[in-house]
């Protein structure tokens, strides 16, 4: 599909969910079949805002249809696991998935950068890179070789640096330390002798106090919250540069995207961007109470140390450098995304971060 006419479906947001509802009601006149798909999500439902998308994406695509097009959602580990969903829409065992491509950088390393990579773009400039820059199509044109398809389906936006059970000085204190982190992120902080661990979210709280962890990255303030780690582990980073945005993804068959309907089509991608923008707003709106919260309850808010931010940059980089050298895809991926994230940071440099520091700094001073 070529990016104009993805922007042309997807452009609309909210406002298309209340034109195109008669339109589609029209055309089930016109003999628009009864579709019903399954999709399975990587989030639980206690992560409500990521995973509530999901929901909301189902609500407005049957009521834009009339009933005639309904979606089946079921919860990471109902059907799936989470890093089983590529391989099961792949399949077509589900028609299609909630999920964050970085969950699946194995199957094809460049997908990394569908959703966050260390130090890359913010969520604004992310979501200008897939509706202006390219990297819808660009993803796609990956995914095609897998025969899925997919459209951007939320963001959390920047998140946290994680939770530490003792308070980082320096560089020093990564060696030996046994950090929850996963994908691009646990390459670089390998580098700088960080010993990364795969735990679940069920286990994180147990990890900190039988010695399994010694720091751990989950989301951000409003997800953090519920897993109640201020006792076992209160010293609290930021910012987490490795998904400074991190972006979520509906993951379809791509054989399944084509039997539907245009209309179809043009439904799903006008839900997906309503969602796109809606689990974002949600977060920002949430975030600030509940980092109140965490710090009133006993969490001690901290930047990281200068010398980590500048080793893992210079470690992020290196890993770049590796993966680029080895596999074309990810080289040609990179270029395209980090030209268009240094562009983005001039604009920011100019207007966005003077006005937003002005603000904080006016803010500090009451």
């Amino acid at each position: 599909m070529k990016r104009r006419e993805f922007l042309s479906g997807a452009g609309v947001a909210s406002a298309g969910v209340a034109l195109a509802a008669p339109a589609i009601a029209q055309g089930q006149q016109q003999g628009l079949p009864k579709v019903t798909w399954r999709l399975t999500s990587s989030f639980p439902t206690t992560l409500d805002i990521a995973y509530g998308g999901a929901e909301t994406l189902a609500r407005i695509v049957s009521e834009m249809t009339d009933g005639q097009f309904t979606i089946e959602i079921y919860p990471a580990g109902e059907l799936t696991s989470p890093l089983e969903n590529f391989a099961k829409v792949q399949e077509g065992w589900v028609d299609c998935a909630q999920t964050a491509l970085h969950y699946h950088w194995g199957n094809e390393p460049a997908l990394a950068f569908g959703t966050a990579v260390p130090f890359g773009m913010n969520a604004r400039q992310q979501n200008a890179f897939f509706r202006q820059g390219g990297g819808t199509d660009l993803f796609n044109e990956i995914l095609l070789d897998h025969k899925l398809y997919a459209l951007p389906m939320g963001n959390t936006g920047s998140q946290m640096g994680g939770w530490f059970k003792n308070e980082l000085r320096s560089v020093a204190d990564f060696k030996g330390l046994k950090f929850r982190i996963s994908g691009l992120a646990a390459k670089v902080l390998q580098k700088i002798g960080c010993v990364p661990q795969a735990v679940a979210r069920a286990d994180i709280a147990s990890g900190f106090t039988n010695g399994t962890l010694d720091a751990a990255a989950w989301v951000s303030p409003y997800d953090d919250e519920k897993l109640e780690l201020t006792k076992v582990a209160p010293w609290y980073y930021y910012p987490g540069w490795w998904q400074g945005s991190s972006a979520v993804h509906l993951l379809i068959n791509l054989d399944g995207w084509n039997k539907l309907p245009r209309a179809y089509q043009s439904v799903l991608k006008i839900a997906a961007e309503f969602v796109n923008a809606d689990v974002q707003a949600r977060y920002d709106a949430l975030n600030p109470a509940a980092l109140k919260r965490l710090v009133e309850s006993g969490a001690r808010l901290r930047p990281f140390p200068p010398d980590v931010m500048d080793a893992c940059w210079q470690a992020a980089f290196e890993v770049y450098n590796e993966l680029a050298a080895s596999d074309p895809k990810f080289k040609r991926v990179y270029e395209i995304y980090m030209s268009f994230r240094n562009d983005q940071y001039l604009w920011w440099q100019v207007a966005e971060y003077p006005y937003d520091n002005f603000i904080i700094r006016s803010r500090a001073k009451g």
